[in-house]
């Protein structure tokens, strides 16, 4: 059956630790590696899909999958220094309907190591782009794709998989966003240089905050940081006078001891007329008083206050995950039909070709002899030949779109072939 030639290899975060993946990771332009993909034995179809938590083969292929399989494995494995008993531990492989509901639940995000993340997206669409532009894809890989393309966003409408946050950071920028609405005209003030504040002011970022300013201990280290998002530096002696302009802090110094106490932020509200003020402080001793919250208009969180939220939160997402798992299962039997259709389509086209030549051989036979006929009974007699060879295919062609397992529709297919002569080359009109 065609949806058997359909191939996924691959690693991931799941089944491969980074040292592995970093190993067989394609950065930069993947044409070349898609030309040696497509000059494998057996390759019909490919696409390269190379990300930080994955890389892996999509195939289609031309001949027996355990080939197809082996060719694909060496080109993955074979400059890595790994063994192919390694490769086999470190990769997953899929083949016909689990290779199919593989590639929607990674376009779906249900893959991803945080569940409904939206970047594995745009990376399959770029990774498609390039396959299609290297002329690589074909009919069952164009259609597989941008399937997955549109299960991927009928699952973003009709679940709220993507709605709650399940890191750390986006807890912050989401906590923020339901206490300022809109964070557009904001401005955060990034206390430390610590990855999850980083992160928190990517996201902060992603939803079009207006100004960073970066307080740090080094001012060169908080010079550069600040450059990322297009900011100011200050120094960390400036950090409570800029209370007064920012709207939101998020805090990550790794200081001995804490960095702002409430007795230093009570004059600044006065001062700020009770702006809301959203204290995030992510460090491990702790950077902000826990006071702070017992001041009007201020809202402090501190790591074990979002990682609740976090906790929560993926909860939540997990019940959206199995909508969305549903969603999957039922999109990947509409394409296997589909796939059974073209599967089927040629076959019908040749009984149906061999029956119309049969037909108009024989009208052209009956109606040479026939020539005192009138035109009008001529088109009474196409007419009938038409009915005639339409009412015996509607039976073969019923049991040749029949669903049945795999083996018993291939064993339909020949023997329809067989019945009707369809492979045997001859003169169908003779």
């Amino acid at each position: 059956m065609l949806a058997e030639t359909i191939l996924c290899l691959g690693v991931n975060h799941k089944t491969a630790p980074v040292a592995v993946r970093e190993k067989l990771a394609f950065s930069g332009d993947c044409a070349t590696p898609l030309t040696e993909l497509k000059a494998l034995p057996g390759c019909e179809e490919c696409c390269l899909l190379s990300t930080c938590n994955r890389v892996e083969v999509l195939l289609v292929a031309k001949e027996g999958a355990a080939s197809a399989e082996t060719a694909v494995r060496n080109f993955l494995f074979g400059a890595s220094g790994i063994s192919l008993e390694e490769s086999k531990q470190y990769s997953y492989f899929h083949q016909g309907s689990a290779a199919i509901g593989h590639v929607f639940r990674v376009a779906a995000s249900l893959d991803s190591m945080v569940v409904g993340e939206p970047q594995i997206l745009g990376q399959l669409k770029d990774a498609y782009r390039t396959a299609t532009e290297q002329h690589a894809t074909g009919a069952v890989l164009n259609k597989l794709l941008t399937k997955a393309f549109s299960v991927a966003k009928r699952i973003r409408t009709e679940t709220n998989i993507g709605g709650s946050a399940v890191s750390i950071s986006y807890a912050a920028v989401q906590l923020a966003k339901k206490i300022f609405g809109e964070l557009k005209d904001k401005q955060v003030l990034l206390v430390g240089a610590g990855e999850m504040a980083e992160l928190a002011a990517e996201h902060l970022v992603a939803q079009g905050i207006g100004k960073v300013v970066v307080a740090n201990r080094t001012l060169e280290r908080a010079v550069k940081l600040a450059q990322t998002f297009h900011g100011t530096a200050v120094g960390l002696d400036e950090l409570v006078p800029q209370l007064a302009e920012v709207d939101i802090l998020i805090s990550s110094t790794g200081a001995p001891d804490l960095i702002l106490r409430k007795e230093e932020v009570r004059p600044i509200m006065r001062q700020r007329h009770n702006r809301p003020l959203f204290l995030i402080d992510i460090a491990v001793p702790r950077d902000l008083d826990p006071e702070l919250n017992d001041l009007d208009n201020v809202y402090l969180y501190d790591i074990d206050d979002l990682k609740q939220v976090v906790e929560l939160n993926r909860a939540e997402r997990q019940k959206e995950a199995d909508k969305a798992e549903r969603i999957v299962a039922e999109e990947a039997i509409k394409f296997l039909q589909w796939l059974e259709a073209m599967e089927v389509a040629p076959t019908i086209t040749a009984l149906r070709k061999k029956a119309e030549a049969v037909r108009d051989a024989e009208l052209a036979k009956t109606l040479g002899n026939l020539a005192e006929l009138g035109e009008k009974e001529r088109k009474g007699v196409e007419m009938m030949a038409n009915a005639i060879i339409n009412k015996m295919l509607h039976d073969p062609m019923m049991f040749m779109k029949a669903p049945a397992p795999a083996e018993e529709k291939r064993a339909h297919l020949a023997l329809v072939r067989k019945v009707f002569g369809l492979d045997d080359g001859g003169d169908a009109a003779s």
